[in-house]
């Protein structure tokens, strides 16, 4: 092959590579609010103060549960909790619910509602700060019949460092990627510092009993200043975060079963599963700054139609993610998702999803194709008997990629194996064992059978495959094993070692990064890192990590220099009021 046509696939490499790696969706490590996105364990609800009239807790705890709408398995959402409990707070005795949200013992989330029960006077009045006029109610500014609005403030500052950052090769491996502005982190040591604040308004308003309407409008600032991964250049970004309209509206009948339907459209965070295909919707870093902390979620455009009774659900929804403007591939997914439980134990879903319009590019060593025309069919399932206590635990997920106007054929598949110890042995340990191979372009046949990630990722305990190692190979031609810890020595601290083993499907890796166009190996290293979180109080969270990631004789013959042991710290404080 000439000299000639190995640039011209190297120089189109790097567009890719600026594309899938983007500073957004490839390297941050999401500390977002665990009640934003976490999968649902477990719901428990209380009455601050019950009545003597034990029908009357019944019933009260009744509505609640079935007001709120969601079930164990379920994304949960505290602006989506709100609002509904706004509603089951209408027209009835109940004058206050406090939502507690603390991690679950196998990496979501248990919820705890407390409920207050007042005279028909208290609940008529209402509360909130511009009702009651004190600071000490915020942020909720109105609660009354239904009506619910809320401010949010919150802020994130992070410290990250690293040692050998891009292998200590940063030259080969940064090289043409337009995201490099100044100089980029690479040997011996390099650090920054960045943050964000958040700022906005949410609210629901009944329009009768059955139906309401609720919207959100919010803003972020960002910043970053020192040596970060690819410039050493100070900024700050103010964008619109959060911009969407919604209706939802729903019936229970005297059976007690409740159908909901819900639309809405805007800028607005949406994700599928686990993040398998569908988590980051929005990018950062760039000129956005804040590369890591990863304030950003909320894609351009979500047009968004629900059904759900009980605990099945249908959605069909048209997405436009939020891309950095630099590496915008004008990429649109359209899909239709379904999720529903079965036994009790096992939560399935399916999912089918089409690429209409993109100017994103796949890569062969003699064509170049266009994403435009992707489809993909996906299934997942989650085994869980006691998902807020001791227990095994299994999980799956598989996809088939096509494409209406190439010859494609693409497969991911994972699955995943554990248990709980929870409350049953000191620090309640879960121990388990997830495996993911994403295919590779087989040269040896006529098909492309590269997979394409889309919008996987949201944080190392999902799908960024590897703290330092996601940075250089997304999840792409990629087989990993993961052995994963989760340990709570106190109530409000959780620390999660990994160990990653890291492997190529195939030796052709073109649209990765073009350092790593043409493999020499298929063993491309480990990596080994460490998580702690600790969960200060409802308002006050602190984070950090070490990692290190030990690249192998493969990586230092493909690019022809000696790949050095990458080693990052991380440490941030958020703050949520």
């Amino acid at each position: 092959m000439s000299g000639r046509v190995i640039k011209i696939l190297r120089a189109l490499a790097v567009m890719v590579v600026a594309i899938v790696g983007d500073a957004g969706r490839g390297f941050a490590q999401s500390p977002a609010s665990v009640d934003e996105s976490g999968r649902l364990e477990s719901i428990e609800i209380r009455i601050a103060n019950p009545s003597p009239d034990a029908a009357l807790n019944s019933r009260v705890i009744d509505r609640i549960r079935v007001g709120l709408g969601v079930f164990t398995g379920d994304h949960f959402s505290r602006t989506i909790a709100e609002f509904n409990l706004a509603k089951a707070r209408r027209a009835s005795p109940i004058t206050q619910t406090t939502l507690q949200v603390s991690p679950g013992p196998t990496g979501g989330v248990s919820v705890t509602i407390i409920a207050t029960l007042g005279s028909a006077a208290a609940t008529a009045a209402g509360r909130g700060a511009l009702i009651s006029g004190t600071i000490s109610d915020l942020p909720v500014l109105v609660d009354r019949d239904g009506t619910f609005v809320k401010a949010r403030l919150e802020g994130v500052s992070m410290y990250y460092g690293n040692k050998n950052a891009w292998y200590g090769q940063e030259q080969r491996l940064l090289s043409g990627n337009p995201l490099v502005k100044g100089r980029s982190a690479g040997r011996p040591y390099s650090n920054w510092a960045e943050g964000y604040i958040h700022t906005g308004l949410y609210g629901i308003t009944p329009l009768n009993d059955n139906i309401s309407v609720y919207a959100g409008l919010s803003g972020i600032y960002s910043a970053s200043i020192g040596q970060e991964l690819f410039t050493d250049r100070t900024r700050g970004h103010f964008g619109v975060e959060d911009a969407y309209v919604g209706v939802v509206g729903g019936t229970t009948t005297t059976q007690g079963d409740r159908l909901v339907l819900n639309a809405s459209i805007g800028r607005q965070r949406f994700g599928v599963g686990d993040g398998f295909l569908i988590a980051n919707t929005a990018s950062n870093g760039s000129a956005r700054g804040a590369l890591q902390s990863n304030p950003r979620w909320a894609a351009d455009r979500l047009a968004l139609v629900q059904a759900r009774y009980n605990n099945t659900k249908i959605e069909a929804f048209d997405l436009d993610p939020d891309e950095l403007p630099l590496v915008d591939s004008r990429t649109r997914i359209t899909g239709v998702n379904l999720e529903t439980r079965l036994r009790g134990d096992l939560d399935v879903g399916a999912m089918y999803l089409y690429v209409p319009q993109s100017n994103f590019q796949y890569f062969t060593l003699s064509d170049t194709f266009s994403r435009k025309g992707l489809q993909v069919y996906n299934g997942r399932f989650r085994w869980q008997p006691n998902p807020a206590g001791a227990g095994p635990f299994l999980a799956g997920e598989a996809a088939l990629q096509r494409n209406e106007r190439i010859n494609m054929r693409a497969t991911g598949v994972t699955a995943e194996i554990g248990y709980s110890f929870a409350d049953t042995l000191p620090w309640s340990p879960t121990l388990s064992y997830r495996y993911a191979a994403f295919s590779g372009d087989n040269p040896s046949t006529s098909r492309f059978e590269r997979w394409d990630p889309l919008l996987s990722g949201d944080n190392g305990e999902r799908w960024v495959q590897g703290i330092n190692h996601f940075k250089v190979f997304q999840n792409s031609n990629l087989q990993t094993h993961r052995l994963q810890l989760r340990l709570r020595p106190h109530g409000q601290v959780e620390i999660v070692p990994q160990i990653w083993v890291f492997l190529s499907e195939s030796a052709r890796n073109l649209g990765s990064n073009p350092a790593f166009s043409f493999l020499s190996g298929k063993y491309l290293g480990y990596e080994a890192n460490l998580t702690m979180k600790w969960f200060i109080s409802p308002q006050w969270m602190l984070q950090g990590h070490v990692a290190a990631t030990f690249p192998s004789s493969t990586v230092d013959r493909t690019i022809g220099a000696r790949a050095e042991p990458w080693i990052s710290t991380m440490a941030f404080l958020r703050a949520s009021f």
